[in-house]
C-alpha cells in the first residue's frame, strides 16, 4: 500500500469494479404489462389517476361529524369572535403581568412583613429607614394579631431546628 492515501496507482480491491447484468424482474410495471397484454407499445408516462395537482390538503374538512343541534343554534346565536391582533394580545399579556406582580406584593406584604423590619434595620439610619422601620413595626403587629406570621415562624423554627441539629457524638455548633 501506499504512504499517501489519495495515490492514483493504488488498487481499488477488495472493491469490484465489474458488476454482471442484473436478471430481468419478474414483475414488470403495472404500464408495460397492460401495454403487452393488449400488443400496444408501453407508454412511458405515469398511469393516470385521481390526484389534483391543484388540490391544498388544508381545504379538507377536519371533522366528519356534524356539531348536534344545540351547538349548532348557539353557534348561530353566538358566533365566536375575530381573532385578535397582536396589539389585543400584548395588552391582555400586560394586564395579565400587572395582576400577578400585585397578587404576589400582596401576598408578600402580608405573610413576609419582617423581612422589611430586617432590612430597615440593617441600614444606615436616616428619615427613610427610620420611617419604613416605624411603618413595618406598626404593620408586623397588626398582622401578628390576625395571625399571619404564624407560617413564617414555623417556616424560621424548622429551618433553625434543623440547622442545630446533630449527629450522634457530634459536638455543639
Amino acid at each position: 500500500m501506499a504512504d499517501r492515501p489519495d495515490d492514483p496507482n493504488d488498487p481499488i480491491d477488495p472493491f469490484p469494479t465489474d458488476f454482471p447484468e442484473p436478471p430481468p424482474s419478474r414483475f414488470p410495471p403495472v404500464g408495460e404489462e397492460a401495454a403487452s397484454i393488449a400488443g400496444v407499445a408501453a407508454d412511458p408516462v405515469d398511469p393516470p389517476s385521481d390526484w389534483n395537482a391543484g388540490a391544498d390538503a388544508h381545504d379538507l374538512p377536519l371533522g366528519t361529524k356534524r356539531p348536534g343541534r344545540w351547538k349548532a343554534l348557539g353557534q348561530l346565536a353566538f358566533p365566536p369572535p375575530p381573532p385578535a391582533d397582536e396589539e389585543v394580545l400584548a395588552a391582555r399579556d400586560r394586564r395579565w403581568t400587572s395582576r400577578v406582580i400585585l397578587i404576589v406584593a400582596a401576598f408578600m406584604l402580608i405573610f413576609n412583613g419582617a423581612s422589611i423590619q430586617n432590612w430597615a434595620r440593617q441600614q444606615a439610619p436616616n428619615w427613610f429607614t427610620v420611617t419604613v422601620q416605624q411603618v413595618a413595626d406598626v404593620w408586623m403587629t397588626q398582622v401578628s394579631q390576625l395571625g399571619a406570621d404564624k407560617p413564617r415562624q414555623g417556616i424560621r423554627e424548622t429551618y433553625q431546628d434543623a440547622r442545630e441539629a446533630r449527629f450522634p457524638g457530634q459536638g455543639p455548633a
